[in-house]
């Protein structure tokens, strides 16, 4: 299903193509004409499905259509982590780009700045908060909050919330929001105490149950933990072994599709470029040229991952670490395929190493780590949430009306 059939308003397609997302996962198809309707929902869904987007396209989109609150919080958003606040925030100001949605991350671990940012967010009115449950409380028992005239809650990864110990704030955060709301609460497994907050907290909810599909057993998995310098010259070493007849190259961004391309011909390793950048005509052209074995290698964005018919693609190089688990899924799943046998190989720099581990919790199973060779210099140790922790991340309030930074897009 197509994003252009859900009925969005323009200026949150105008997000959506930015992202270059294009055909909705099943999580997605499931879940929003379900908050469309402006239906509680129980999700059984894991990271990596989609469901973020699942849940905010369609709020966003009822925020920027429909009769808003202006000085409140519209739409609260509660995580268990610092992480993930900050990686919904993200996804959120890029989809809401050409919007005037306002937007914040309340979290701890910053400094006294971030709190005072946080409470005139908070106290003026926005509308979406995400947050972690003990910020918000603390900002709660404060007394600004302007929070009575809630529209939607979603609860996110609310059993690793349950574990954490979270219930009691929870339902502390949740006594003061108006009874009439929409409440959308997202987990991946359903323990009977989850059953028993939803029950007090949800009412009668659509219930929906969502599992990525995994990829074949007969897929040989590989991941090089290197720096990113390393990428190239290690690609370019695998590419010179003719073993293999057919290879994808799969890259996150038009441009890193583009460049590895060109530096690859150069290095003599003769390949085409499949992107959304290209026409039609020229797409077709490189994948003829790649079915009928003139071209050996084609290096692709994701818009190559889904609905390919070539059957005897033997070897996948993720030279970018996907963005979520069905990505990966969709990716790998290009090699193997019939009664072939394939190898997916993964580049995972110190940048993208959490990605892999989130991708790997989704797997359910880690991911064989391939030996660099020392002729490529020293690499990294494989240390993924030592990584995350050090990523930075730049939070600003975007005030109503006005867009709050540059969008980063996801392009095929």
């Amino acid at each position: 299903m197509n994003f252009t059939e859900f009925g969005f308003d323009a200026q949150l397609l105008e997000g959506i193509d930015a992202m270059n997302y294009k055909e909705a996962t099943a999580v997605q198809e499931q879940v929003i004409p379900i908050i469309r309707a402006g239906k509680d929902l129980i999700a059984s869904a894991q990271t990596g499905t989609g469901k973020t987007a699942a849940f905010l396209l369609p709020i966003i989109n009822e925020l920027i259509t429909t009769e808003k609150h202006e000085d409140d919080i519209n739409a609260l958003v509660i995580v268990p982590t610092r992480e993930l606040a900050i990686q919904i925030a993200q996804n959120l100001e890029a989809f809401s780009y050409f919007t005037p949605i306002s937007s914040i991350a309340v979290y701890g671990g910053g400094d006294g700045s971030s709190f005072e940012n946080e409470k005139r967010a908070l106290s003026k009115g926005a509308d979406i908060v995400i947050c972690t449950p003990g910020r918000m409380i603390s900002h709660l028992m404060a007394g600004y909050v302007k929070i009575g005239k809630l529209k939607h809650l979603i609860l996110d990864e609310a059993d690793r919330m349950l574990d954490m110990g979270f219930y009691d704030d929870i339902m502390k955060i949740i006594t003061h929001l108006p009874a009439e709301r929409q409440t959308l609460l997202f987990s991946a497994t359903m323990p009977p105490k989850m059953r028993q907050m939803g029950l007090k907290i949800l009412r009668n909810p659509e219930q929906i149950n969502i599992s990525i599909s995994k990829p074949p057993e007969k897929i040989i998995q590989k991941a090089y933990i290197v720096y990113e310098p390393q990428k190239i010259p290690l690609i370019t070493n695998i590419l010179k072994d003719d073993t293999h007849k057919k290879i994808i190259v799969f890259c996150s961004r038009i441009e890193s599709t583009k460049t590895l391309s060109r530096d690859l011909n150069r290095a003599g390793i003769k390949n085409d470029a499949v992107h959304s950048g290209l026409e039609q005509t020229e797409r077709e052209a490189a994948l003829l040229n790649f079915r009928t074995g003139r071209t050996r290698i084609i290096v692709a964005t994701d818009v190559l991952s889904r609905g390919i018919d070539i059957e005897d693609i033997d070897l996948v190089i993720n030279f970018d670490v996907p963005n979520d688990g069905e990505d990966y899924v969709h990716r790998i799943g290009r090699t193997a395929r019939a009664e072939t046998d394939g190898t997916a190989i993964t580049l995972v720099s110190e940048l993208e190493q959490y990605k892999l581990l989130v991708i790997e919790e989704l797997l359910g199973y880690p991911v064989p780590k391939g030996i660099v060779d020392p002729s490529f210099g020293e690499a990294p140790a494989y240390e993924p949430r030592k990584k995350e922790k050090r990523k930075p991340f730049k939070k600003s309030f975007k005030k109503k009306g006005g867009n709050g930074g540059t969008p980063r897009p996801k392009q095929n």
